[in-house]
């Protein structure tokens, strides 16, 4: 991934160090290198206007899409970020319980144990990405009018970077650039955040929770500590190795704390797939639903489900690090009319250049939130407004201030793009 800009107005001037670094496949090999970076110059250039390929209709709204929902996703719940060993007392609990601390206490040995874990002290990643909107449904049962296109395996989707800085599970920060969209996020301790090109930033419900981004592999202290609590339910085999399947429920105090009258997280389920063989993570998987009330008796529900699968594991500094993986996304809204369901999915494929330990000179400076940065209101959850965002089809909406057909760019952890205007008709 190319890290500097060059100087083109001047030859002995300063290169330009890049906030994010550009993927090395916007520079192709047969032309220049002035052609190469204006290439890059014109795909940083978010324009409303240019279309391609999209099952949204514009490219833009399939990005803006794409960063709300896979960009900066959460973990449903706080994570402790003590450095003491998993209870070895495991014959206290139940056996489920007892055979996932016995699990976890596994996972940690693989992933390079104790002492080696509890020496980090911060962290920092580089990686780029390609995500794409896959496919999009809608009508009864969802199997009419649906859409595809060609998947990230196939060379599809909109390609990006991006820099992730930690220092504790809670204390984060990532920047992300994904075909000149970029979206800041992050958590000083003491509220979470995001900030996007087409949003004021804007704070999270609830406390601070870690990027689910670093527990894909790139934070092993942090995956312990947050299924020390879970119960084991049975074994699966995913992409030809035997797991074990630990199950953590969210509990119902903190799904209230994200919670507001009008918006409701009814439940939130994280999995962790662990190989009998390495011990290591093999997939991370979450499921969370949502209802929105519509009205004094309708509601409306959104299904979330998220599945990425942990690959190319290497050992960092006695660590063993992820350094790929894949992201499917399944975003299911349904409720009121049968006509009015639809399901939308989504594809991101990451891999990780770079990842160092123990950064010097990362202060807690480093993770303060935007000036601009807007509190969540009482009686409103963290729900952001965007009118200029449409689904592809037409989808009838009940009577009510919340426009079914147009919840887009989705946060599923923190921000339900809901625009309350009644204009259905434009769609």
């Amino acid at each position: 991934m190319r890290k500097l800009c060059p100087n083109f107005d001047r030859e002995d001037g300063l290169d330009t160090v890049l906030e994010v670094p550009i993927p090395e496949e916007m520079f192709p090999s047969h032309k220049s290198t002035s052609l190469s970076w204006q290439n890059v110059k014109s795909w940083m250039k978010s324009n409303p206007e240019r279309s391609a390929t999209s099952i949204f209709g514009g490219r833009n709204t399939e990005i803006q899409l794409l960063l709300g929902v896979v960009g900066a996703p959460l973990i449903p719940l706080p994570v402790r970020c003590d450095r003491h060993p998993i209870n070895q007392s495991i014959k206290d609990h139940p056996i489920e319980a007892s055979m996932a601390k016995y699990i976890v206490q596994q996972y940690i040995a693989a992933a390079g144990g104790e002492t080696a874990l509890n020496s980090i002290d911060s962290m920092y990643a580089m990686g780029k990405v390609r995500m794409m909107a896959s496919e999009f449904s809608a009508g009864e049962v969802c199997k009419n009018k649906a859409m595809k296109v060609k998947g990230v395996r196939h060379g599809g989707g909109e390609m990006g970077g991006f820099v992730l800085w930690q220092k504790r599970p809670e204390l984060w920060c990532l920047e992300l650039v994904v075909s000149g969209c970029k979206i800041s996020a992050g958590s000083d301790g003491v509220v979470a955040w995001r900030q996007t090109p087409w949003h004021h930033s804007h704070a999270s419900r609830g406390p601070p929770r870690p990027l689910r981004r670093a527990l894909q592999g790139l934070d092993p202290r942090s995956t312990a500590n947050l299924f020390s609590n879970s119960v084991c339910i049975g074994e699966k085999t995913i992409n030809e190795e035997d797991c074990f399947i630990l199950k953590l429920e969210t509990e119902t105090s903190t799904l209230r704390a994200r919670s507001s009258r009008n918006v409701e997280i009814m439940r939130h389920t994280v999995w962790g797939y662990f190989s009998q063989r390495t011990g290591l993570l093999v997939q991370l998987a979450d499921t969370h639903l949502l209802r929105i009330k519509s009205s004094a008796d309708d509601s409306i529900f959104w299904e979330t489900t998220m599945e990425s699968l942990i690959q190319d594991y290497r050992t960092i500094d006695g660590v063993n690090i992820a350094h790929a993986g894949t992201t499917a996304v399944s975003l299911f809204r349904f409720g009121e009319n049968s006509e009015s369901h639809s399901r939308t999915r989504m594809e991101e494929r990451w891999t990780i250049e770079e990842v160092d330990f123990n950064i010097k000179g990362l202060s807690t400076d480093c993770f303060l939130p935007p000036g601009d940065l807007k509190k969540v209101d009482e009686e409103g959850c963290d729900v952001v407004v965007g009118s200029n965002t449409k689904l592809p089809f037409k989808i009838p909406a009940a009577s009510s201030r919340v426009s079914a057909a147009k919840v887009v760019a989705i946060d599923v952890d923190d921000s339900y793009n809901i625009d309350d205007d009644d204009d259905d008709d434009e769609l």
